[in-house]
């Protein structure tokens, strides 16, 4: 789970599915292993974080002016947990969110809390599939594809209504 959550392309379903099932079988405790893979996702998004806040500005200034990246600090001061809670449950973003966090030097506390949300209910979910189906391969592509078309509805709602909330202020 800490690859999965550091840059490196480790998909969290390998991990996770098979933790459900295991768990279903009595081989190992549901609980302890979303505990666990919420520690190692933390741990990796904390990886991607630091090589961000110490390395980012110097490598970004590369591909971006100092204009945009002042920008992208700016949207990060000012939407960094709600952008990080999402990224998380976003696939193809989750791995990458902590780079913009790391550069924007969001609030460690803050990063922390909403990564571990965020992860946490992506491998609840996850591990839940693995526990009730986890024998059939077939169900588990055919839920899991639905289970992330939902998710990313569900997250366009909240940030819908997030961007309401801060529109009203």
């Amino acid at each position: 789970m800490f690859l999965e959550s550091s840059f490196f392309p480790f998909p969290s379903e390998v991990v996770m599915i098979p933790a459900g099932y295991l768990a279903s079988k009595g081989e190992m405790n549901l609980y302890l292993a979303i505990f666990v893979a919420v520690l190692g996702s933390v741990a990796g998004a904390w990886f991607n974080y630091l090589i961000a806040s110490h390395m980012g500005r110097a490598f970004l200034i590369k591909f971006m002016s100092e204009e945009k990246i002042k920008k992208l600090e700016n949207f990060f001061e000012n939407h960094g947990h709600i952008s990080t809670f999402s990224g998380r449950l976003i696939p193809g973003v989750r791995q990458y969110i902590s780079f913009p966090a790391g550069l924007a030097k969001m609030h460690p506390l803050k990063f922390t809390i909403y990564t571990a949300l965020g992860v946490g209910i992506w491998v609840t979910i996850l591990a839940l599939l693995g526990y009730f189906i986890g024998e059939n391969q077939q169900i588990i592509h055919k839920y899991l594809r639905e289970i992330t078309i939902i998710t990313l509805v569900v997250l366009a709602i909240i940030i819908f209504f997030y961007i309401k909330l801060k529109v009203k202020k």
